[in-house]
C-alpha cells in the first residue's frame, strides 16, 4: 500500500530511551551464549534416557546407555539443601535493632506472620525451584510480589478472599541479564525479558490493579496489533520497513501475527545521554523493544529494590557463578564412554565376528548348528580382548570422584567410609566431610533467603492496608488461635534470619562436642561443678523443644510428690473401702 511503508517505519522506530536499552540488553545477551551453551550441554545430560541426546553421539558405539549420574548428584544435593534449610519449623528468626522491636509482642507477631504466608503462599515450593537453578545454572535469581486473591460470586455478588500477603517469585536464569562486571548484583542493572500472551497480559490487569502502566500498554499493544490482523500492513511493508527480528518468531510480521508481546525491563540506574539525565533506582519497561510504556521510581523501600542472587561458585571479576556439576561434565561423557565400550565388547563376546576360510556353505550361527565345508575350509571365532571388561572399576572410581568435587555430604547421604569408629569418630568425620556442603547451604541462606525474606515483610508493610488473620499454634492448650495482625504490628526496624542451615551444622557441632566431653573423663571432673538446670535449658534450646515445655526446674521431683500423693490417695480410699467391706461382712454375720 502507497505511504504505509513510511508510516510503519515511524510506528516501528524505536524512541530513543527504548532503543538505548534493548542495545544494552543485546549487547550483554550477545556476550552471554556460550554461557548458554554450557547450560544447554548440562541439561541434555541430566534429562538424558540414552546418549542420543548428548554429545557421546558423536561415538561409534551401537550402545547408547547412559548412566544419570550428574542426575544422582543433583538430587542428592537439593534433598540434603532442603533438609538443611528447612530442619524444623522454627528455622526463621527476627532480630530487633532496638529494645522495643525486640519485645515479645512484636517478635511473635512478624513471626508468626511470616511463617503463616510462607506457608500458604508457596515459599517452599518455590524455594524448592531456587535451589534447583542453584544446582543446575549455578545462580538463582529471586523476587518478590504482593498478591491480592480475590473472586466474586457470580449469585451472590460476594467478594471471596484467597491468599492475600508476599509470595517469592522465581526468576529463570535464561530470563535475566545483569552486567557480570558489576561489583556486586544489587549494583549491576537488571534486564528481565518477559513473553505474555494476550490473555496473560490481561490478567496481569486483573490481579495488578494498582499497575496503571499495565493497562495503558495493553491497549496499545491491541491497537496495533488490530491494525496488523485487519491488513493494513502486509508481510512485504514489514520488509521494507525494517530488518527486524524477535527471538523465536523468525520476522517481526510474524511476531505481531502472534497472540504475544514481549516486555523487557530495567531495574536500576541509566543514564540518558540524549537529554543528559540520569535515572537513579529506576523503573523502565519497554514493549515491542519500541516503546517505553513504563518508566518510574522503584516501589520498594529496600535502596536497590526486591531482587536477589547467590551464584555457588564465585568466579573473579565476574557475577555469573559456575554450578556444582559443570565441572563433572566430561566425566559423566567419559562414565557413558566406558560404559557403552563394556556393553559393545560384551555383545562381541556372545555374539562374536566370525573368520571364514575356504569354500563354506551358508549356515545360521546358533547352537548345534552344522557347518559344511571343504578339505581346506574353515571357521573361527573372532574373540575380542576381555580387559575392556574391568572398566567398572574406571566407573566406579570416576563416580566416586564426582562426588567427592560436586561437594555431596557423605554420611549424611548413607555413605559410609570404610572402618570400625565410634560414635564420635564417625560425627567427627561426617563435619569434616561435609565442610563444602555446608559453606554452600549457608551461602544460599544468607546471599538469597534472608534478603528475599526481609523483602517480603517490606512488601507486607507497604501493602497490607487491612486486618490479616494469620493461624497461630497454642502449645500450651494444644488449639489453633486465629489472630488479626495490622500494619502497624509488622512493624519495626530490624531483620528477618533464616537460621535453619545454620541451626542445623551448630546443632550438630554442638552435640558432638559435649558428648565428645562427657563421654571421657573430663566429663566425670566437672560434674560437680555443672548445673543440671542450665544444661536442661541448652538441650530444650538446641533442640527446639520450647513449644513442648519439658523442662521447669526440679519439676521431677514436683510431679514424682503429685503421683506419689495421688498414689496414697487411692491406696487409702481402698483401705476405707475394705474396711467398710468388712465391717458389713461383720454386722451381717
Amino acid at each position: 500500500m502507497a505511504g504505509n511503508v513510511a508510516q510503519l517505519k515511524e510506528l516501528l522506530s524505536p524512541q530513543n530511551l527504548a532503543a538505548q536499552i534493548y542495545t544494552m540488553w543485546n549487547d550483554l545477551y550477545t556476550q552471554r551464549k556460550p554461557w548458554v551453551e554450557e547450560q544447554k550441554e548440562l541439561r541434555n545430560y541430566l534429562f538424558a534416557t540414552d546418549t542420543s541426546k548428548t554429545s557421546n553421539r558423536t561415538l561409534p558405539w551401537r550402545n547408547s546407555t547412559t548412566l544419570p549420574k550428574l542426575t544422582q548428584i543433583r538430587d542428592n544435593l537439593h534433598a540434603n539443601y532442603m533438609a538443611a534449610l528447612f530442619p524444623n519449623e522454627e528455622w526463621l528468626k527476627w532480630e530487633g535493632h532496638t529494645l522495643e522491636d525486640s519485645v515479645t509482642a512484636k517478635r511473635e507477631a512478624i513471626e508468626f506472620y511470616m511463617k503463616n504466608k510462607t506457608r500458604l503462599g508457596g515459599f517452599r515450593t518455590t524455594i524448592s525451584q531456587l535451589l534447583y537453578d542453584y544446582i543446575d545454572y549455578g545462580n538463582a535469581f529471586a523476587d518478590v510480589e504482593w498478591v491480592s486473591e480475590t473472586k466474586e460470586d457470580e449469585f451472590t455478588g460476594e467478594t471471596i478472599h484467597g491468599y492475600v500477603g508476599p509470595r517469592v517469585v522465581r526468576i529463570s536464569p535464561m530470563d535475566i541479564l545483569i552486567n557480570p562486571a558489576a561489583d556486586c548484583f544489587k549494583n549491576s542493572p537488571k534486564f528481565t525479558r518477559k513473553l505474555l500472551s494476550l490473555g496473560e497480559f490481561a490478567a496481569i490487569i486483573e490481579d495488578f490493579p494498582n499497575q496503571k502502566w499495565s493497562k495503558v500498554a495493553f491497549a496499545a499493544a491491541l491497537e496495533f496489533r488490530s491494525s496488523v490482523t485487519k491488513g493494513q500492513y502486509s508481510s512485504e511493508d514489514f520488509d521494507k520497513a525494517q530488518g527486524y527480528s524477535i527471538d523465536g518468531f523468525g520476522n517481526l510480521y510474524e511476531y505481531y501475527q502472534s497472540p504475544y508481546v514481549e516486555l523487557l525491563e530495567l531495574e536500576g540506574d541509566l543514564y540518558d545521554p540524549q537529554t543528559n539525565t540520569m535515572y537513579r533506582n529506576h523503573v523502565i519497561t519497554i514493549m515491542d523493544r519500541t516503546r517505553v510504556i513504563r518508566m518510574e521510581p522503584m516501589q520498594s523501600w529496600l535502596p536497590k529494590g526486591t531482587k536477589a542472587h547467590v551464584g555457588w561458585r564465585l568466579r573473579p571479576d565476574n557475577l555469573y557463578a559456575m554450578g556444582p556439576l559443570h565441572n563433572l561434565v566430561g566425566m559423566q561423557y567419559r562414565i557413558d564412554h566406558l560404559e557403552n565400550i563394556k556393553a559393545d565388547v560384551f555383545d562381541l563376546i556372545a555374539y562374536p565376528p566370525l573368520k571364514i576360510k575356504g569354500e563354506v556353505e551358508e549356515f545360521d550361527w546358533a547352537p548345534g548348528a552344522e557347518i559344511h565345508m571343504d578339505t581346506e575350509g574353515d571357521v573361527e571365532m573372532l574373540v575380542p580382548d576381555t580387559s575392556a571388561m574391568l572398566a567398572d572399576t574406571q566407573i566406579a572410581l570416576l563416580e566416586q570422584r564426582m562426588e567427592d568435587y560436586a561437594g555431596a555430604p557423605k554420611q549424611a547421604m548413607g555413605i559410609r567410609t570404610p572402618g570400625e569408629k565410634t560414635a564420635f569418630e564417625v560425627q567427627t568425620l561426617e563435619n569434616a566431610a561435609g565442610r563444602i556442603f555446608r559453606e554452600k547451604v549457608e551461602n544460599f541462606e544468607v546471599e538469597l533467603l534472608e534478603p528475599i525474606l526481609n523483602a517480603m515483610l517490606e512488601v507486607s508493610r507497604r501493602n497490607l492496608d487491612i486486618l490479616d488473620t494469620i493461624r497461630i499454634m497454642d502449645d500450651e492448650l494444644g488449639v489453633e488461635i486465629f489472630s488479626q495482625v495490622t500494619k502497624n504490628d509488622i512493624t519495626a526496624n530490624g531483620k528477618l534470619r533464616p537460621v535453619g542451615a545454620r541451626h542445623f551444622f551448630a546443632q550438630q557441632q554442638l552435640m558432638q562436642n559435649l558428648l565428645g566431653i562427657y563421654n571421657s573423663p573430663v566429663g566425670a571432673m566437672i560434674g560437680a561443678h555443672t548445673s543440671t538446670k542450665q544444661m536442661s535449658r541448652l538441650v530444650e534450646e538446641l533442640f527446639g523443644l520450647e513449644r513442648y515445655k519439658l523442662f521447669s526446674p526440679n519439676i521431677a521431683l514436683i510431679e514424682q510428690g503429685e503421683t506419689q500423693q495421688i498414689a496414697n490417695t487411692v491406696q487409702d480410699k481402698a483401705v476405707e473401702k475394705e474396711a467398710a467391706n468388712l465391717s458389713v461382712d461383720s454386722q451381717g454375720g
